[in-house]
């Protein structure tokens, strides 16, 4: 069984997190470990790589008076929204040999984002033809992945106590007619994003079938970039 080293990070910004990603997916294609990063980040509009800047209904002053910034990101789907309170997961994953299959990774991801919100009491599904995770017909997970040599980025993001109010600054991964939720609207209560991560890595495990350790940097100090903080890539990566 593979082992996965897996670590919560507290809230980082989304370069620093793009950095560390391309550090760690860099080592596992030299031979070195995989990797699960968990985190959250300030506000921040995503811009994938099927994107249009027509689904950011707000203009660039307007975003900044809010604390919003724009980002691009080099991976599938198109625009959505990270902040505070949601859980955001990239792992950084060999699929070869046996694994080999984008739609297949897609899927497990979903699997683990199910398994988790049922251990909350979160009944979640799929939606045939979309990706992500829904409750209802509501849209509480997104995913969005970047593969190279059968190298996983990016990942999935999970609304758990997020400022719902900032996706109305976007069309939300395109979808005009879905609603977005979260798992505090869904129980009406707040859940410690800390607790939902220590719940998703034994899922992860059991769905991909890994072995996950934790790194040294698990409680890491929040808001910081890994490029503002080298000793995260010594811990994490």
């Amino acid at each position: 069984m593979r082992r996965c080293i897996h670590a919560f990070l507290g809230r980082m910004d989304y370069a620093g997190a793009m950095d560390l990603q391309a550090t760690c997916a860099r080592r596992l294609k030299e031979g070195g470990e995989e990797r699960l990063l968990l985190l959250e980040h300030p506000p921040v509009i995503t811009l994938g790589r099927n994107a249009s800047r027509e689904d950011i209904l707000f203009g660039d002053e307007a975003l900044r008076a809010r604390g919003v910034s724009i980002a691009p990101a080099d991976r599938g789907g198109q625009v959505t929204y990270h902040g505070p309170g949601q859980l955001v997961g990239y792992p950084i994953l060999n699929l070869s040999p046996d694994r080999r299959d984008v739609g297949r990774y897609l899927r497990d991801l979903e699997e683990v984002l199910i398994r988790t919100l049922a251990r909350f009491g979160v009944g979640a599904s799929r939606i045939e033809g979309l990706t992500g995770v829904w409750a209802g017909d509501e849209k509480i997970a997104s995913i969005g992945v970047h593969l190279s040599r059968w190298v996983t980025t990016h990942g999935f993001a999970l609304n758990v106590n997020t400022d719902l109010a900032q996706f109305s600054l976007i069309v939300p991964c395109g979808l005009t007619t879905r609603r977005i939720t979260s798992m505090e609207r869904v129980l009406g209560q707040s859940v410690p994003l800390q607790d939902v991560a220590a719940i998703l890595v034994p899922e992860f495990a059991s769905v991909f079938g890994r072995e996950m350790v934790p790194g040294t940097g698990e409680g890491a100090a929040a808001e910081r970039g890994a490029g503002k903080d080298r000793r995260v890539l010594r811990e994490v990566c």
